[in-house]
């Protein structure tokens, strides 16, 4: 993922992880904006430096964790020249095995407060590889994933 920025964001009372996503020329389908396939891989990327990278008590999940839910809902298009993406994602919910995550796209340099061109969300669960089962949220997972959760 190219040009990542990581950083809180707060925005009024909206807690959310802000980064900036890029986009490549592949990921334009024959009507040249961004292709829906595309879209859910950019959604992944975004969320990596949040959850998944080293030091974060959320590392853990790199070793077994599952989509369950996913929803993504255009409201605008998305074109190549519009990157990278702002992306913003926080915490809509949180289970015993499981969280959801919330997404707002926008074009990169769009005004934060503008209407996003793309709402999504994501719901993944925790997931044990050697016994193919669910599994609990740890505390520190927990912990740190209730650190982006707006109520």
């Amino acid at each position: 993922m190219s040009g990542v920025l990581a950083e809180a964001a707060q925005r009024g009372t909206q807690v959310g992880f802000h980064t900036k996503v890029g986009v490549r020329w592949s990921d334009m389908d024959v009507f040249q904006h961004i292709n829906h396939a595309r879209m859910v891989t950019l959604l992944e990327e975004a969320r990596i430096p949040w959850l998944f990278e080293d030091g974060l008590p959320t590392v853990t999940l790199r070793d077994g964790a599952v989509i369950a839910d996913l929803h993504v809902r255009y409201r605008g298009q998305l074109r190549h020249d519009d990157g990278p993406l702002d992306v913003l994602m926080w915490i809509d919910q949180i289970r015993a095995v499981d969280f959801t995550i919330g997404y707002e796209v926008r074009a990169g340099g769009a005004d934060p407060v503008s209407a996003p061109s793309i709402v999504a969300s994501t719901q993944i669960a925790a997931f044990d590889i050697d016994t193919q089962r669910l599994r609990r949220l740890t505390a520190p997972e927990r912990e740190y994933l209730s650190r982006w959760h707006r109520v």
